[in-house]
């Protein structure tokens, strides 16, 4: 497997994220501060999230993909597009629940942005826990099955 990497672009506020390879939290740092950007932006209006070259994502940058979700319903009623080809990408995103928050496609019919990677932050231990506790707790309040797949994990980074 490819190591995973984030690519982003921005095109008149349509925020363009590509990931790569075998995406995992050891990019969630850096992912975490793009949102929060994203976010800020005077000009912010949509996000595609382009799969199409993922091999593999981890639990941490799906609780961040449907932190971005939930924050575009709740700020501008924006509902974000998957772009998911692979088959077992598809099922992930059906098995977590991402069918009722975003829109899922496995083809689009015009290119896509040249994107920029988003370089690794190194972070001190506590951060990075703390973001996979917020991803984590962003996947188990989407559905009854997340929450059972989740709560060990999300009870041992509390009490550590």
């Amino acid at each position: 497997m490819k190591p995973g990497q984030i690519l982003v672009a921005d095109h008149n506020g349509v925020y363009v994220i590509k990931m790569l390879g075998d995406v995992r939290l050891t990019l969630c740092i850096s992912f975490d501060q793009f949102i929060d950007a994203m976010f800020k932006s005077e000009n912010f209006t949509s996000v595609l999230f382009d799969l199409s070259e993922a091999e593999a994502i981890d639990s941490t940058t799906l609780g961040l993909m449907a932190k971005i979700s939930i924050l575009g319903q709740e700020r501008c009623d924006m509902v974000p597009v998957i772009l998911a080809s692979n088959p077992s990408i598809q099922r992930i995103l059906q098995t977590m629940g991402f069918s009722d928050i975003f829109t899922i496609v496995d083809k689009l019919d015009g290119p896509i942005l040249d994107a920029q990677p988003l370089h690794c932050v190194n972070c001190d231990e506590k951060v990075v826990k703390d973001k996979v506790l917020e991803a984590h707790k962003i996947l188990m309040g989407l559905n009854a099955s997340n929450a059972d797949t989740f709560r060990n994990l999300v009870n041992m980074l509390e009490n550590c």
